[in-house]
């Protein structure tokens, strides 16, 4: 038995596609973080048992996911992401092979950003640890990028699933103000050195040489380019905020 655990905030847009490529599963467990749309209708539609979480991070999401899966098997799956039919062969054959010694794998991403697949900038094959044997998996830690916690080796699949991850500069530019906060926080939290404008400049040249230099993000064309630039912006975003942190903090103390 396979149990797919989605988490979900008003994804009435992207649920549908999502939940279309996993009819094939024996459970699906959808875990809700405070929508205000269609999002747990459309759930319903596809007999998801839902359940709503009190948590504040993905790892508490996750977690509580694990807790209400059934399956002996468990799959993640994010709202903006499709299993095609070759990925559903792949994971089949090795959920009923009794002589697999792995428990966890990483799945591959093809990821489509501003209507285009990239295969450079560091978004191919974007491996992501997502289906394992739930005696294997204990937990989820950390706040903004969670890790799960298991027992055994990891091992990879070979075909991939699809994640349309951004559609347009708007979505990107949400996104990145929420998750910029949590990223400031814990960069704060952990005493990051006081911000100045060498390590401003420090902090976006190496994004850039990452992104356009070392992951040649330029060979996805013009959307390559205005992507990798934007990832700059949002790195310079999260500095800023801990440059606000921590000037708030030295008010503070005088």
């Amino acid at each position: 038995m396979i149990s797919v655990v989605i988490i979900v905030k008003d994804e009435e847009k992207m649920l549908p596609e999502a939940l279309d490529s996993i009819k094939w599963v024996d459970e699906i467990v959808v875990v809700d973080t405070g929508s205000i749309d269609k999002t747990t209708d459309i759930a319903r539609k596809y007999k998801a048992k839902i359940f709503s979480s009190v948590g504040s991070n993905f790892s508490e999401w996750r977690n509580e996911g694990l807790k209400h899966a059934k399956g002996d098997w468990i799959l993640y799956l994010d709202a903006d992401e499709r299993i095609t039919p070759k990925l559903k062969e792949e994971i089949l054959k090795i959920i009923s092979d009794k002589t697999n010694k792995y428990f966890t794998f990483a799945i591959p991403r093809k990821n489509i950003i501003l209507g285009k697949e990239f295969r450079h900038g560091g978004f191919w094959p974007d491996y992501v640890k997502r289906l394992y044997k739930k005696s294997a998996l204990k937990r989820w830690e950390g706040e903004l990028h969670e890790e799960p916690v298991y027992d055994g080796e990891m091992s990879h699949l070979i075909n991939p699933m699809t994640h349309v991850k951004h559609e347009d500069f708007s979505e990107m530019v949400e996104k990145t103000n929420r998750w910029s906060e949590i990223e400031a926080k814990l960069m704060f939290e952990a005493k990051h050195p006081p911000m100045t404008v060498s390590r401003f400049v420090s902090a976006m040249l190496r994004e850039f040489w990452l992104r356009m230099v070392r992951n040649r993000g330029f060979l996805d064309g013009h959307e390559g380019i205005m992507f990798a630039m934007y990832q700059v912006y949002s790195r310079f975003v999260s500095y800023a905020k801990l440059w606000e942190l921590q000037e708030k903090e030295r008010m503070r103390s005088q």
